[in-house]
């Protein structure tokens, strides 16, 4: 039997924080699986050297399938992102095993390849129209195809998405959590100029994508679909808050901009309703925060049923090891859209060296055994955890509001 004889937890900041854990088996062969929960990064590591490894110790390292039940099922305290992260982390790492024992990548064990190469978005931001068409441009040199485009707004001191850094977005950027103020009226007023300009200058040929970060109620991104279906984007990301799935009948009766949503998502039963009535297009659901590998091959083959594709989450939050494993999980399935890619800092990328690469606007896997990415323990070292919270958001009256 090839037995779990080791596990640990390694958690460290090259740029930003990341936790890994890297399970050991009685032959020598290890694997690695991403844990990262942006600003609650110690929570998952707690639950994953509390509850998670005890119970690893001396299982079968390739029974998957039965892992994943024995910590989803037999847990009764189901559900949620730290739970999801620590589990997805596990059957990351064994996915990772059973590749180098099968001395295959992963997509090879998934089926094979569905396509030859991954199509990639990456962020334009600036803190004016002016700006973000400078940057859209600045990626279009650099080889990409597809690009979210996001603008500061006028009268609003700060605007998500929009940073000092453009290659490098980090949201959590301080010890405590950053208050940003809000206004619908000026955001909904602003961002049709913002795309109006991007066609313009650079034509239909390009992908365009934004995220209104779930902001908006439902009638509200109704009206902004509406607003921005002449430029024709290929999606509106996170228009509303998903709590409620109904909220995306309503927006589905005034636009036919399509709609993605599902970062945040951990679970089938979160997005349930928005595939079986198409209510989306693209289901934005991650290997890191929805269990891993095992349960987002089955949100894929639902969403698959539904004409849904796959445009799965990848934020600098998502360590390299969650990007290869999300790459080979994209170009084995045969409902992909498209992957976010937001590059990591080079600190990052020496930590954990990996298989794949970008070219001309598209990731590739490499062929490596497994997911292809492994961490530099040492290096790791160099970088001890910081603090680092997402911001929160406020309306001009001093409300909360979605951030």
């Amino acid at each position: 039997m090839l037995e779990i004889k080791e596990a640990k937890v390694i958690v460290t900041c090259p740029g930003r924080n990341f936790v890994t854990l890297k399970l050991m088996t009685n032959e020598g062969v290890y694997g690695i699986g991403d844990a990262t929960l942006n600003g609650r990064e110690l929570a998952v590591a707690t639950y994953l050297n509390d509850h998670i490894i005890p119970c690893l110790i001396g299982r079968d390292a390739h029974q998957i399938e039965d892992t994943w039940q024995y910590l989803y099922r037999g847990s009764y305290w189901r559900k949620g992102p730290v739970t999801m992260t620590a589990i997805a982390a596990v059957d990351m790492a064994l996915w990772d095993i059973k590749g180098k024992v099968a001395n295959l990548p992963l997509y090879q064990l998934f089926g094979g390849k569905s396509r030859d190469r991954v199509m990639v978005y990456g962020h334009a931001n600036g803190r004016t129209i002016e700006e973000t068409t400078e940057q859209v441009g600045t990626y279009l040199d650099l080889g990409y195809h597809a690009i979210r485009a996001q603008t500061g707004i006028p009268g609003l001191s700060s605007t998500y998405g929009v940073s000092k850094d453009k290659l490098f977005y980090e949201p959590a950027d301080s010890s405590l959590p950053t208050e940003n103020i809000w206004s619908t009226e000026k955001y909904l007023d602003h961002i049709p100029h913002l795309f109006q300009r991007l066609r313009d200058q650079y034509g239909f040929d390009v992908h365009l994508l934004h995220d209104v970060h779930h902001r908006l109620t439902p009638i509200e991104a109704g009206r902004l679909g509406k607003l921005l279906e002449p430029y024709r984007l290929f999606w509106l990301e996170d228009a509303v808050s998903a709590d409620n799935q109904e909220s995306f009948r309503l927006i589905r009766q005034h636009t036919v901009t399509p709609l993605a949503v599902g970062e945040i998502f951990n679970t089938l039963w979160d997005c349930q309703h928005l595939i079986q009535e198409q209510l989306i297009d693209y289901i934005r659901a991650t290997v890191v925060h929805a269990g891993g590998l095992t349960h987002l091959r089955r949100i894929a083959d639902f969403a698959a049923l539904y004409n849904v594709r796959t445009g799965c989450h990848g934020a600098t939050d998502l360590s390299p090891v969650c990007m290869g494993a999300a790459l080979n999980f994209d170009i084995a399935i045969p409902n992909f859209g498209i992957q976010e890619y937001m590059r990591h800092l080079p600190e990052t990328e020496e930590v954990f060296p990996h298989a794949y690469h970008f070219e001309k606007g598209f990731l590739y896997p490499g062929d490596s055994p497994g997911h292809g990415v492994d961490i530099d323990e040492e290096k790791a070292k160099q970088y001890p955890y910081q603090r680092a919270y997402l911001p929160v958001n406020r309306l001009a009256d001093g409300s909360m509001h979605n951030w």
